[in-house]
């Protein structure tokens, strides 16, 4: 078939890779320019310097609404658009446009985490897996009849860019797949369950500050799903903004008010957590490693040299 691609970073690079060694025909390439965006600085695979290297005409557009690219489509004639990661709305006159219409590569396990960051909230929220959908685009976002899909387990000391790592692989399968449906001729797929579907913000600073009212399982998660390279998860000491590389759910449980800086155990230091953290039933959260503010890395049993006082949200 002839593809039309529109993408953006490392997935929408893995994308066009998986369709260029593919036996389908891609004719033009749609991308975003280079952003300064803390999230869209990261995992950066250039779109447009793939398809350059292999002779395809690349056009850089931020939205995908106005006249001279919707004529440079129509010349393009695609049997289908493939989609993943891009980043703005896709009008129906665009997705409507091609034979089969547009295929969307989401990474996450539709009908949940629809948006943005699906893995970094699918992991702080205890899910057991994630993965990788293709479905068929409409005009509702990430909604549309799903054509494949594959997931990855999630393991409990699994980081965000594990799971990268585990669900970019699945691209190439998952894309190329639902393309050899289409191709030979299916048209009924598998309809999403409206009831299940959640969607998602973008990430943003705001949502990597430490909420110590949050129990010690969902912090240690928060933690590890904000792993470098992804902007660390922070918290003030005395003032001072400290980030949290490393900690661990602790053995014991502790009492308190949440964020006292409490007791050492094995290698971390014990930070009491949890709303309900004066019943004195929860675990805390044992951190091992910091960052300082003037981008020191060091032990959390060097940093905290006294226990006592709190960890807070704001200086």
């Amino acid at each position: 078939m002839r593809v039309v691609m529109f993408g953006y970073q490392t997935w929408g690079h893995r994308t066009l890779q998986a369709l260029l060694d593919s036996e389908h025909d891609v004719v033009l390439v749609v991308t975003h320019p280079k952003s300064e965006h803390v999230y869209e600085k990261i995992w950066s695979d250039s779109v447009a310097d793939l398809a350059e290297e292999h002779g395809v005409p690349v056009l850089l557009r931020n939205r995908p609404d106005d006249d001279e690219l919707f004529a440079r489509l129509k010349e393009a004639d695609p049997d289908i658009i493939v989609a993943n990661n891009w980043r703005t709305w896709l009008p129906p006159r665009v997705f409507d446009l091609p034979r089969h219409g547009t295929l969307n590569v989401h990474d996450s396990l539709l009908p949940k985490y629809a948006g943005f960051s699906p893995l970094i909230w699918a992991l702080i929220n205890g899910e057991s897996e994630v993965g990788v959908t293709a479905h068929v685009m409409n005009d509702e976002l990430d909604a549309g009849d799903i054509v494949r899909q594959e997931a990855v387990p999630v393991g409990p000391k699994d980081t965000a860019t594990d799971l990268f790592h585990r669900t970019v692989d699945l691209i190439a399968p998952v894309t190329v797949g639902a393309l050899d449906l289409i191709a030979a001729g299916q048209r009924e797929f598998v309809r999403q369950d409206r009831s299940q579907a959640s969607f998602f913000h973008k990430r943003s600073v705001e949502d990597s500050r430490i909420d110590w009212t949050w129990s010690a399982e969902e912090l240690d998660r928060l933690v590890r799903a904000q792993s470098e390279p992804y902007p660390s998860a922070f918290t003030f000491h005395r003032g001072r903004r400290i980030e949290v590389l490393a900690a661990f759910v602790s053995q014991g449980r502790y009492g308190g008010t949440p964020g006292r800086v409490f007791y050492r155990e094995g290698d971390g230091v014990v930070i009491v957590a949890g709303a309900d953290a004066r019943t004195g039933r929860n675990h805390g959260l044992a951190i091992t490693r910091v960052r300082t503010e003037d981008g020191r890395e060091l032990p959390a049993a060097e940093y905290f040299t006294t226990m006592g006082g709190y960890l807070t949200a704001r200086p």
